[in-house]
């Protein structure tokens, strides 16, 4: 069995619903709750030993603010919210050179340097858990009803991570542990 973590940012409860609703018009099941991706799978080992120095490391940041913004694409096959904050990225580069993934993984996953914060509204894709296919054209309108649904784009406090975990039987990552920052 495949056991897969990651580490993000849940907005605020409100607005994650809106985000869901909004989805389901296109989506019929995420394989997770909308999230800004803190850290990705790279080094999250199912030993789970990296849950100590996120939690050190986190007990020593202040709750802070992000600011979500208008849609955006990665290329034009992912579309997002962006997302503004400096110390969401300072927090970022603090968990990825705590947990040390090699060089490899921070590159595949698109972190330090290459870490763009996002909540991720939809990719293109195509398969049994899609409404309707997720297309370029079909993207496009999503941003157009985003801009429209989801404005205005919040402010919120941070002061708590989630890591999530893969659930294989039901092909979905779920909360596994929330870890609160200092405060």
């Amino acid at each position: 069995m495949k056991v897969e973590y990651f580490i993000g940012i849940v907005p605020p409860k409100g607005y994650n619903e809106r985000i869901e609703q909004f989805q389901r018009k296109w989506i019929s099941k995420s394989g997770v709750e909308p999230h800004i991706t803190l850290k990705a799978q790279g080094g999250l080992t199912p030993d789970k030993e990296w849950i100590e120095n996120v939690k050190r490391i986190c007990g020593n940041v202040s709750p802070f603010q992000v600011f979500l913004g208008k849609p955006k694409y990665f290329g034009d096959t992912i579309l997002y919210l962006s997302v503004d904050s400096d110390e969401l990225h300072i927090l970022h580069q603090k968990i990825v050179k705590g947990i040390s993934p090699s060089d490899e993984l921070i590159k595949r996953y698109f972190e330090l340097d290459d870490f763009v914060p996002h909540l991720t509204l939809g990719k293109e894709q195509y398969g049994e858990n899609i409404s309707t296919p997720l297309s370029k054209d079909v993207l496009n309108e999503m941003e157009r009803t985003a801009i429209e649904e989801l404005t205005p784009y919040p402010a919120f406090k941070v002061d708590f991570i989630r890591v999530y975990e893969l659930n294989t039987e039901k092909r979905r990552y779920e909360m596994f542990l929330d870890i609160p920052l200092n405060g």
